[in-house]
């Protein structure tokens, strides 16, 4: 089984859709990944997605504690000054949404199969579709 953080970057592409998408975004952007911050940062850039977010913090920056950890998120948003009840987290894990739901974000469920879960507000496969209907 492949881990997401073992993915080769060669077979990363540019999405020029998607980064239109998250450009015209309002508010703050940021990327908050259970990977190392640099690792993030050349796959963003690998996506073409570079420059594009406001700040990217890896599990480094919650202390080597990962998502789902309710501490973990505190860690960083309070790093970051996020506050939840004007936010929006997109994940791929449907695990890692129930603390952000608990507080207060709106979540997104970013998979090509749907999660069930009260927990989640809304389910895409299709994240640079999704992000352009919204702006």
């Amino acid at each position: 089984m492949t881990h997401v953080h073992d993915i080769p970057l060669d077979r990363l592409e540019p999405d020029a859709g998607l980064a239109a998408s998250i450009r015209a975004l309002p508010g703050r952007r940021i990327v908050y990944t259970n990977g190392c911050a640099p690792y993030a940062e050349r796959v963003l850039a690998r996506r073409g997605l570079d420059g594009l977010f406001d700040a990217i913090y890896g599990v480094e920056h919650a202390g080597y504690r990962p998502k789902p950890e309710r501490a973990a998120f505190d860690a960083v948003f309070a790093r970051d000054g996020v506050a939840p009840a004007r936010a929006a987290m997109f994940e791929d894990d449907p695990r890692n949404l129930a603390e952000p739901f608990v507080m207060g974000m709106r979540t997104v469920h970013v998979a090509p199969e749907r999660a069930l879960g009260d927990h989640i507000h809304h389910h895409t496969d299709d994240l640079g579709g999704f992000l352009a209907r919204l702006v």
